[in-house]
């Protein structure tokens, strides 16, 4: 991957990669987990949404009711009341190229990355461990969709980290929707300085500069108000986890048998 982009090719991408792709001519990104098999687990708001919802989201993933897929049978599986589904590679990407989302880059590489939604300074746990989390919120849901506070990058982020925000109120953890709030945000802040600086250049550079710093605020690599939560203390507190250990175990077999489908 280059530094202004994180355009893969398929061979490329290993189980446990956080992948996005595209939509409406770069508009906005859409994001998931691919968990190998040609397989991706992604988050976007249950169906039985009103209307009014999905035309005006933005973070939203726009695919009408899937036919059946002619290469996975389980293609566009999900739980009843759950955003989380499990797609193929194909149906993901649809007619979008494949990127991948980069862990652990320097500040300074978070910063030259201008649009959000690309990369975060934090660190990735082991792949094991982000399949176990997107396959377990397969099964029991990832709560319910929010485009600033809950969206797909959101999903792929926790599953990535395990990081959560603790203040429920604010950005959540999404680089992209950061972006969409930071861009006015900059322009805000900056408005003040213009009296000072009648040059355009000038007033572009500290708009410019306002806009970095607050993405970079908000990354949750540096943030202090994020914390390490394990996946079954996730859907225990959302209301969402199965009782008893026999119901986990049914969800386990579940998850091993959409694997080998």
């Amino acid at each position: 991957m280059g530094l202004l982009s994180n355009k893969v090719e398929r061979n490329e991408i290993k189980p446990g990669d956080h992948i996005y792709t595209y939509r409406a001519v770069f508009t906005y990104s859409h994001h998931g987990i691919f968990v190998g098999g040609s397989k991706v687990v992604h988050f976007r708001p249950e169906r039985n949404l009103d209307s009014s919802i999905e035309s005006s989201s933005e973070l939203y993933d726009p695919i009408s009711p899937q036919s059946a897929c002619p290469t996975f049978p389980d293609c566009g599986f999900q739980r009843p009341n759950s955003g989380v589904v499990l797609s193929c590679l194909d149906c993901f990407i649809r007619n979008g190229s494949l990127y991948c989302f980069e862990y652990g880059v320097t500040p300074s590489v978070f910063l030259a990355k201008v649009r959000g939604g690309t990369c975060t300074t934090a660190v990735s746990d082991p792949p094991g461990t982000v399949i176990h989390r997107a396959m377990y919120l397969l099964q029991n849901g990832f709560g319910n969709y929010d485009i600033f506070q809950n969206n797909c990058e959101d999903f792929a982020l926790y599953c990535k980290t395990g990081l959560l925000i603790m203040e429920k109120l604010g950005v959540g953890r999404s680089g992209q929707a950061s972006s969409v709030i930071g861009a006015p945000l900059a322009a805000l802040l900056s408005s003040p300085l213009k009296l000072l600086m009648p040059s355009p250049v000038g007033v572009a550079t500290v708009t410019a500069g306002m806009y970095c710093m607050s993405r970079y605020a908000t990354d949750i690599g540096v943030r202090s108000d994020v914390i390490k939560v394990a996946v079954e203390d996730l859907t225990v507190n959302l209301g969402l986890a199965a009782p008893h250990d026999e119901a986990a175990r049914e969800d386990e077999a579940s998850n091993r048998q959409l694997m080998t489908l």
